[in-house]
C-alpha cells in the first residue's frame, strides 16, 4: 500500500488524537488543533480514501474516523518514529536496577513495576529461563522433624525452593556438610553431569541428588520461568475496559498460565534477544486479545538464559512510548543477566 505524504500525515494525526481522547476524530479538529495548511474538505477527502484502504473507519454516519487494526499495523510498521526514553528517566530506572544487584527476584518485580508505570498499561515479566538447567549452589535447612527446606540456585540466578521429607531426622550440621559437598562437586553441571557424580556420594547425598535432578528436569520442561504481573488497574481504567466485559476478559490471558505460555512460545520466544514484537488485536490468532495490543521483547543471553517482558493495553495504545520502554528495560535486564552469568 502506497500512501502519499499527506495521507501518512493525516493517518498519524488521527491515531495520535484517538490515542489521547478515545473519541472519533473529525477533519475540523485536525485542521484547527494541528494548524494544517489545508482545508477541512481536503482532510475529509483524504480520510475517506484512508477509509477505503481500511486504515480508518467511521463508527457512525455523522461521526469522525477512528483507526482500524490495519491502520494501527501500518502506523507501527511504517510511521512510528524510533524514540528513546528521556535521559533522566533512563538514569533513574538504571539506578533502581543496580541497587537491586544480584537479586534476580527484585529485578523482575522492579521490571514489572517500571513497565506498568512508564507505559500506563499492564505488564508481564518472566524470570530468565534456560532450555538446559545448570547447577550453581544448594542449601539444605532443617525445619521440623524429617522435613527440610531445599534451596536450589541455578546458573543465571533462577532460584527454586521446596520442602522435602527425608527418611530419618538429620542434623543441620550434617545437612550443611552434604549441601556443601554437592555444591562443590556439581557447580556448573547439567543433569547428565550431576547424574555421573551421584555414585561418588553417600546414601543421603544420593537421595538429595535424586530430588535435585527431578527439580532440574521439571525446570527444563517448563515453557517459561516464573511470571510477574503489574499494572492491571491501569488497563481497567481505560474507557474500552471500563465499558466492556469482553475487553476486561482479555486480562484473563495474563492470569491463565497455560494461555500465557502458549502466547509467549509463539511470539516473544521466537523473537531475537533485544528484538520487539507488536501484536495488534490478537493478529487473527488470539481471539481473547481482539480488543488489545501487546508489545513484547526477549532479554537475556541467547546462548543460555532468556526471559520475556511486555505490556498489554487497549489497541489505542501509545506505541512509541510502549516500544521504547519495553526496549530499554529489556536491554537493562540483558546486561544484568550477562553480568550474573560471569560471576
Amino acid at each position: 500500500m502506497r500512501l502519499t505524504d499527506r495521507q501518512k500525515l493525516i493517518l498519524t494525526l488521527v491515531i495520535h488524537e484517538h490515542i489521547q481522547t478515545a473519541q472519533p476524530v473529525g477533519s475540523k479538529t485536525l485542521v484547527s488543533k494541528y494548524n494544517l495548511a489545508m482545508s477541512s474538505a481536503t482532510v475529509r477527502n483524504e480520510m475517506s480514501v484512508l477509509t477505503d484502504y481500511n486504515l480508518l473507519r467511521q463508527p457512525h454516519t455523522s461521526a469522525g474516523r477512528v483507526p482500524t487494526e490495519e491502520g494501527y499495523r501500518y502506523f507501527v510498521g511504517n510511521l512510528t518514529q524510533k524514540s528513546t526514553l528521556p535521559t533522566t528517566t533512563r538514569r533513574t530506572i538504571t539506578h533502581q536496577f543496580y541497587q537491586s544487584r544480584q537479586d534476580v527476584e527484585q529485578w523482575l518485580k522492579l521490571a514489572a513495576s517500571v513497565l506498568a508505570n512508564q507505559s500506563q498499561a499492564a505488564s508481564l515479566v518472566t524470570a530468565p529461563h534456560a532450555d538446559k538447567a545448570f547447577f550453581k549452589h544448594l542449601e539444605l535447612i532443617a525445619t521440623r522433624g524429617r522435613q527440610v527446606l531445599m534451596v536450589l540456585v541455578l546458573m543465571g540466578g533462577e532460584v527454586r525452593q521446596q520442602f522435602i521429607t527425608l527418611a530419618d531426622v538429620v542434623s543441620q550440621d550434617r545437612l550443611s556438610e552434604i549441601a556443601s559437598r554437592i555444591s562443590h562437586l556439581c557447580t556448573r553441571c547439567d543433569t547428565e553431569g550431576i547424574a555421573r557424580i551421584r555414585p561418588n556420594l553417600d546414601a543421603l547425598g544420593q537421595d538429595i541428588v535424586d530430588i535435585l535432578l527431578a527439580e532440574m528436569t521439571q525446570i527444563e520442561e517448563a515453557a517459561t520461568g516464573q511470571i510477574y504481573l503489574d499494572g492491571m488497574s491501569n488497563v481497567l481504567s481505560e474507557p474500552e475496559f471500563a465499558d466492556s466485559d469482553e475487553a476486561r476478559q482479555a486480562l484473563h490471558i495474563l492470569e491463565e498460565r497455560t494461555l500465557l505460555e502458549s502466547l509467549l512460545a509463539s511470539t516473544a520466544m521466537n523473537t531475537a534477544v533485544g528484538g520487539i514484537q507488536v501484536l495488534i488485536g490478537g493478529e487473527g490468532t488470539w481471539e481473547e486479545l481482539r480488543l488489545c495490543s501487546i508489545v513484547l521483547a526477549r532479554y537475556g543471553d541467547p546462548e543460555s538464559l532468556t526471559g520475556s517482558i511486555g505490556v498489554l493495553g487497549p489497541i489505542r495504545m501509545p506505541y512509541d512510548r510502549a516500544i521504547s520502554t519495553v526496549q530499554f528495560v529489556a536491554n537493562v535486564l540483558s546486561d544484568l543477566v550477562s553480568e550474573t552469568l560471569m560471576v
